[in-house]
């Protein structure tokens, strides 16, 4: 096996000998840069699409959960694909996708079905994406030689985390022209990158092996079925049958799926990795994390407009707040991991990161900005601890598996948790909304089966222009909704206290995981993109 490793370590060399390393690195960075960055750009612009495409709250979930949901049903696909048939081919491919779907989602015609539309080639850029993120990994293995690769991973992944904050800033200054252009912005950076990628010259590497088709489908059904159920829950009801029957076979088809992964020779995802106990660990605090870092920047930038009243790009600047303890804690974790290993960033970061979203969420219905920059930074700072740390660790601590796979791994368990955040979050946003609006308008006068079914109008509609929810007609109940679009700024801000309870919540259960880290710092990986089929046996079931 060592001298497998040793062949396998001298044609990395080779190969990062052959291609220009800083134009390969600049290349992949360049790609994922669009991926990352459309995680959030279009939560700043959501009450702009919502407006002018007449969308629900729901609706517009769905077309932010979409693009998450399919990077988590495709990621092991993606970096699967990337070891068959050579990750600089899948990069191309999936930059291609990435960006024609890019294109088609700002095309999104006012009239037919627009949200059916902006669904679908939402999904379709998160199949683009989940191609494009493993196959731009593993082409950063293959050109860096062992003693150059840790600095170039670590910079890849620092960068990663760090353009998720341009989202929030690019999509305020975007919308300002129009909600479209946060969409097309992409197409001159995937020409970027692709021009980069072919004068780089990234050498070809593919493995001989079959891919595992039914796994492939099993994951996307088990994950799609069961953020339908969360997601769903706030209109079917935590008490519907079809509820449950979303989450409980969604999660029954992923156990589907990981027994036959224990039983077939080549499968979609090595589980022989959760072995080591780091990595298992390194994987669930990435869970708990994920559950926060990616909706923060929805609800806090629709929070922003409605009950700020700010504009697309005051939210901007309010998400602002978070990404510089984000930033500044980045650079701390990468040294803590250095010479700590991943345990003591990723217990700061959970402590940090459940106080600042607690202390955050006490200061929501104060609906100052000014007032809530301290906690929003001490939020950042804290997911700033845990990304990068969890992240390389559980990369180094994967020797039997290639990069491809375990990126795979991490990476679906990210944009899952995130998509199940999104869902779980929005339900729990969309019945504190109700109740409290409900109550509202109750201390108003209005009839209580009125004010019901008002304010389920509200809580859907309130990603959008708030006001737009009060009856423009005349009589009692249409007065007295104008009066109260006041005070239900201020319900919407105390519904929102309990979806940022619920991240400090998530981190605190993140920093019970990394308790169990063993701790130390992990071996140097010397494992480059290729496996030996001496390797690939050291499968259980096998």
């Amino acid at each position: 096996m060592s001298g497998t490793r040793t062949r396998r370590d001298q044609g990395a060399v080779g190969a990062g000998r052959a291609a220009s390393q800083p134009l390969a690195l600049a290349a992949m960075m360049c790609a994922v840069a669009m991926t990352f960055i459309d995680q959030t750009i279009v939560s700043i612009a959501a009450p702009n699409i919502v407006s002018e495409l007449h969308l629900t709250s729901s609706g517009m979930q769905w077309v932010v959960n979409a693009y998450l949901l399919a990077l988590a049903a495709f990621f092991a696909l993606g970096g699967r694909l990337a070891d068959l048939f050579g990750p600089r081919r899948i990069v191309v491919v999936g930059t291609l996708v990435f960006v024609v779907s890019s294109v088609l989602c700002g095309c999104v015609p006012s009239g037919g079905s627009p949200l059916a539309w902006l669904v679908v080639f939402r999904a379709t850029q998160g199949l683009g994406a989940a191609l494009l993120f493993p196959a731009a990994l593993a082409v950063v293995v293959a050109v860096f030689p062992v003693e150059r690769r840790g600095r170039a991973l670590a910079l890849f992944f620092g960068l990663t985390g760090a353009l998720t904050a341009l989202g929030p800033l690019l999509g305020g200054w975007l919308t300002a022209w129009t909600w479209r252009a946060i969409f097309w912005v992409n197409v001159p950076v995937a020409v970027v990158a692709l021009a980069l990628t072919a004068l780089a010259r990234i050498p070809a590497h593919r493995r001989d092996e079959r891919l595992d088709v039914p796994g492939a489908v099993l994951i996307a059904v088990g994950m799609g079925l069961s953020v339908l159920g969360f997601q769903q829950a706030a209109t079917w009801g935590w008490d519907s049958g079809a509820t449950w029957a979303c989450i409980v076979g969604g999660l029954v088809v992923l156990a589907v799926f990981c027994r036959l992964q224990l039983r077939t020779r080549h499968p979609l995802i090595n589980l022989a990795v959760f072995r080591d106990r780091a990595f298992t660990v390194d994987t669930l605090v990435l869970f708990f994390a994920m559950l926060a870092f990616v909706p923060v920047f929805f609800f806090a930038s629709v929070y922003a407009q409605v009950s700020l009243s700010a504009s697309p790009q005051q939210a901007a600047l309010y998400l602002l707040y978070f990404f510089a303890g984000f930033a500044i804690a980045s650079q701390w974790g990468g040294r803590i991991l250095d010479r700590r290993g991943a345990r003591p960033a990723m217990k700061t970061g959970c402590v940090v990161g459940a106080v600042g979203f607690a202390l955050w969420a006490g200061k929501l219905t104060d609906l100052s900005m000014h007032d809530q920059w301290p906690y929003a930074a001490l939020a950042g700072a804290g997911i700033g601890f845990i990304l990068a740390p969890a992240s390389t660790d559980a990369v180094n601590r994967a020797i039997g598996a290639s990069y491809g796979e375990v990126t795979g791994i991490t990476q679906t368990v990210r944009n899952y948790a995130a998509s199940i955040g999104l869902a779980v979050y929005g339900t729990l946003l969309t019945h504190a909304m109700t109740d409290h609006v409900t109550d509202t308008l109750r201390g108003r006068g209005m009839p209580p089966d009125a004010a019901r079914s008002a304010a389920g109008d509200v809580a859907e509609a309130v990603t959008g222009n708030p006001d737009s929810s009060a009856p423009t007609g005349g009589g009692p109940l249409a007065t007295t909704m104008r009066a109260a679009m006041s005070a239900i700024r201020g319900d919407f801000a105390e519904a929102n206290q309990w979806v940022f309870y619920g991240m400090a919540v998530a981190l605190g259960i993140g920093w019970l995981c990394a308790l169990r880290h063993p701790g130390g710092r992990a071996p140097a990986t010397e494992s480059g993109p290729e496996r030996s089929e001496a390797e690939r046996s050291d499968v259980p079931g096998r």
